[in-house]
């Protein structure tokens, strides 16, 4: 009776490839009808978000840049150390599965999309959580594969949607999913203010987020004490926080409560910074005025949720990247050089402007628009 109870059970199969891609996906999969049984392949990293929610199948490949494609020459020296390499074992695995899940979901760009078609997958569902309508479009390439390998396709923007209805797939625009799924956990970061206003700092999930965390600790350093905002940071999955005190002289204090998401505090006297894990990063958010972001999917959520951004750009970063970022985040988004001091006068001339600081959360929402994707996707996915 259980074989056949198991045999009748409905098999799913979520791909994605990154880190805010595999949070998108966990968060689809805690909200499906318990009766399907679903597994996750996560491409690139660990897959640390689908920890408690479902099994890991697949691969693990490791690539220095986690597949952020921000910094100029990271797929270069992806390749150069060894990235070719983690291919073959993907298309393996992908090419071995065929016919085993009853639906295949893929959350990210187009990689997994492609990697599927090539392996001889169809009637895929595509959350494509990476084009914004803003700047790039579908390529003509993509545009076929799309057409071939997909059954349905939720996009970000009406533009996008349109483009791929007219090819006659199943396209849909139902909102920024991304707004869906804020993590949020257990921790009250409302309870630790004591100051006017709050910043959250989203120094990133990758290899540049040390150096990322030491300019906007210095940043904070440079306001005069009585301007000093109240600080939180939200910790990505596999960051060392002892190696992020090392580099800035902070003193690091362990879990100070009951909260399980609680990291404790970097100090060093004069400058208190609040930890707590990624997973709680809504609750920081919620509690602060603006955000210092080098973060990918975490930025997108915080300008949707009101809260404007300074972001610094370094000659490492991909120009045409971060420009087609820009024409979607408009102002809401201030950018700025990396230098402490340049940082610190973005955010000195932000907390001391509550009218401006209105103005560009006002513009972050509407730029990023609102949640309700969610409930679209996961009818799509179950019917």
């Amino acid at each position: 009776m259980v074989e056949e109870a198991s045999a009748s059970r409905r098999r799913f199969l979520f791909i994605s490839n990154g880190h805010g891609e595999d949070g998108i996906a966990a968060a689809i999969i805690a909200r499906l009808a318990k009766s399907i049984e679903v597994e996750a392949y996560p491409m690139i990293g660990a897959g640390n978000a689908y920890t408690g929610i479902c099994p890991i199948v697949g691969p693990r490949a490791t690539l220095a840049s986690e597949g952020w494609r921000n910094v100029k020459g990271s797929l270069r020296r992806d390749l150069a150390n060894g990235g070719l390499t983690t291919v073959p074992p993907a298309l393996r695995f992908l090419r071995g599965i065929r016919g085993k899940y009853e639906r295949i979901i893929v959350v990210g760009d187009m990689t997994g999309v492609l990697a599927s078609y090539a392996t001889g997958h169809r009637d895929l569902i595509y959350l494509d959580v990476y084009k914004t309508g803003a700047a790039r479009h579908y390529s003509a390439a993509e545009r076929f594969v799309i057409k071939r390998a997909c059954k349905t396709v939720f996009c970000r923007a009406d533009g996008l949607a349109q483009m791929l209805s007219h090819l006659g797939v199943d396209a849909r625009s139902a909102g920024n999913v991304m707004m869906d799924t804020v993590p949020r956990g257990d921790y009250n970061a409302q309870a630790r203010r004591s100051k006017p206003l709050a910043v959250t700092l989203l120094p990133g999930s990758r290899a540049l987020t040390a150096e990322s965390f030491e300019l906007q600790i210095d940043a904070l350093r440079s306001l005069p004490a009585e301007q000093r905002p109240d600080v939180f940071v939200a910790v990505a999955g596999g960051i060392n926080i002892d190696d992020l005190a090392k580099l800035t002289g902070l003193r690091r204090t362990h879990m100070l409560s009951a909260e399980s998401d609680d990291l404790g505090e970097l100090t060093d006297g004069k400058l208190r910074v609040h930890l707590a894990r990624g997973g709680a990063m809504g609750n920081l958010l919620d509690a602060s005025d603006l955000v210092l972001s080098q973060a990918g999917t975490a930025t997108v959520q915080a300008l949707g949720l009101g809260k404007p951004a300074i972001t610094f750009v370094n000659p490492r970063d991909r120009r045409s990247r971060f420009v087609d970022e820009q024409k979607l985040f408009g102002e809401a988004r201030t950018v700025v050089v990396a230098d402490a001091a340049a940082i610190g006068t973005a955010l000195r001339d932000l907390l001391g402007d509550d009218v401006e600081r209105r103005r560009l959360a006002n513009i972050g929402r509407q730029r990023i628009g609102g949640p309700g994707a969610m409930q679209a996707i996961v009818e799509a996915v179950e019917v």
